[in-house]
């Protein structure tokens, strides 16, 4: 089977949300009676040591499968004793393996923030989110016209879910500062190719303003790879792949936890 393109997996989501849209009363009706989850902001907050969201993952278009089995209960306590800041679930079924079950079992049981991982393109989307008791959704402005991105960061807000907005280009970056997210990410990955460049997140995660929290995603493996994040300015970093298939993910997480955190402020002045 081919890998799939950007443009197939928003498809699939399209017809995904289309079979959603009878439902819109309940779904919201769902998302204002759930308690207000923790926040997202928390784990945003500065500290001396790059923060790391931990990923629940099951496979992905670009490496197949990488933890089928997973439970993503054991993982995500797992890695909150490793010392991860939140946790990140993926919920696409078909591409990722995930679930909007495996998302609000984590979030019931696990005491961090968690941040549903998917291609959200409809308010619909961030009702499911609420309900299943997410603290944050990501956006991704390769996927959104930039209205439709700033629409939805606003109801986001007002679900009070925190936004991650991921940026991979300089166009992208500017339209993700103008949705006012909660943190920006900054993703290694070209998701017109699935190619890893951790070059160009460098270079982008400088140009983003001190005070924005930056998240750098994927590619991220080891410490090594943290501490280069750390050194252009990043102050959390996502994991997913190399966590997920450990068979000690505990461990996983905690050694790559403890990188200290550069900032981008020292980092622009060095730079100058």
């Amino acid at each position: 089977m081919s890998q799939p393109t950007l443009d197939t997996i928003l498809a699939t989501t399209r017809r995904r949300i289309a079979l959603l849209r009878p439902r819109t009363a309940e779904l919201e009706r769902q998302a204002q009676r759930t308690p207000v989850p923790r926040p997202f902001a928390a784990a945003l907050t500065p500290r001396r040591e790059v923060g790391v969201i931990a990923e629940v993952k099951r496979r992905s278009p670009s490496a197949g499968a990488i933890a089928p089995g997973l439970d993503p209960v054991q993982h995500a306590l797992a890695y909150a004793r490793g010392g991860a800041v939140a946790i990140s679930v993926l919920t696409d079924e078909l591409h990722f393996g995930g679930s909007l079950d495996d998302l609000s079992c984590v979030a019931q049981q696990v005491s961090l923030p968690v941040l549903r991982k998917d291609f959200i393109l409809d308010e619909l989307q961030l009702f499911e989110a609420r309900a299943a008791g997410a603290s944050g959704v990501l956006l991704i402005v390769k996927a959104l016209k930039p209205a439709n991105l700033r629409a939805l960061a606003r109801t986001a807000r007002d679900l009070s879910l925190g936004v991650l907005v991921e940026a991979h280009a300089d166009w992208e970056l500017d339209a993700a500062l103008a949705a006012e997210p909660t943190a920006v990410g900054v993703n290694s990955r070209d998701l017109s190719t699935f190619t890893i460049d951790l070059g160009a997140a460098e270079r982008l995660i400088s140009r983003v303003p001190p005070g924005i929290p930056v998240v750098a995603e994927s590619g991220i493996e080891t410490r090594g790879d943290i501490s280069r994040m750390a050194a252009a300015g990043s102050d959390l970093v996502l994991v997913g792949s190399s966590v997920a298939r450990s068979a000690d993910p505990e461990a996983a997480v905690r050694a790559l936890c403890g990188v200290a955190r550069v900032g981008r402020a020292a980092h622009q002045r060095t730079s100058a």
